[in-house]
């Protein structure tokens, strides 16, 4: 199984991004299956189910995201609607959607995806690695082709952690959060594909995706007021990564990073 993972949606430039060039990327890539992180689909803040299907018209299955996501108060009441629209697993205890799910693709094969969130830096949510073995504890790996986990989380020594503890028991595992794709993508040495983070979908003539000049003075004059700040809006670049899996298990074959359209790189 072929699966194109999508970092972190920002904004309207990324979700054109994902307008102008997904369709295509399928295609050239013979992709089965696209799971983006969409938790900053929404202005940079959330999502709402409107959003949620603009994504899935354009060729996203599954829609995984993070601390961002309960920022739009719509999604609170829709989550518990939408199977394909993933919360980290590790949240609090009773917090409506799902935290993984097991998807069946037409020709019987089945992928696992698993949302979970980082504990350093981040906000309050339960063990990380205490949850994740939870999850693994409630699939059949056996009857799997796939096992794809999107680690949300600000630390990249914590995300390599990760990636070690689950090394040989998922197909993959790869972070999402600080927008920025890392040059780490790699096979672990027990078969797991590994890549510290997928990047944004988003105009990288930024901050993280957001306006650079806001940031910029921020930094310059040591402005500590917590004040939102729009997304950037300009030309958008989609990003992340593409992962096969082996015929005859769950393990991976190869993975590669993938950037097309925008500005990054030129």
């Amino acid at each position: 199984m072929k699966i194109l993972f999508l970092g972190d949606v920002m904004g309207r430039s990324g979700r054109h991004s994902l307008r102008d060039h997904l369709p295509q990327a399928i295609k050239d890539h013979n992709i089965d299956f696209v799971i983006a992180n969409g938790e900053n689909a929404a202005g940079g803040f959330g999502i709402t189910e409107n959003i949620c299907n603009e994504l899935y018209s354009y060729g996203v299955n599954v829609i995984t995201t993070g601390n961002h996501l309960w920022d739009q108060k719509e999604i609170t009441s829709y989550i518990d609607k939408d199977q394909n629209l993933l919360k980290p697993y590790n949240f609090a205890e009773g917090s409506p959607g799902l935290g993984f799910n097991i998807y069946e693709l037409a020709n019987k094969e089945k992928i696992a995806v698993i949302n979970i969130m980082g504990n350093l830096f981040m906000r309050s949510c339960d063990n990380a690695f205490f949850k994740i073995e939870e999850v693994l504890q409630k699939i059949d790996v056996n009857d799997l082709s796939f096992i794809f986990v999107d680690f949300h989380a600000e630390a990249s020594s914590e995300k390599m952690a990760m990636g070690h503890h689950l090394d040989g028991r998922v197909t993959a595992v790869v972070g999402t959060h600080t927008h920025v794709p890392t040059a780490d993508a790699n096979i672990m040495e027990h078969g797991t594909a590994y890549q510290t983070d997928a990047g944004m979908c988003g105009d990288y003539d930024s901050v993280i995706g957001t306006k650079k000049q806001e940031f910029v003075r921020k930094f310059a004059t040591q402005d500590t007021e917590r004040k939102r700040v729009p997304p950037a809006d300009g030309i958008g670049t989609l990003c992340g990564v593409i992962i096969e899996s082996q015929d005859n298990n769950f393990l991976a074959k190869n993975i590669q990073s993938i950037r097309i359209g925008g500005k990054i790189g030129s």
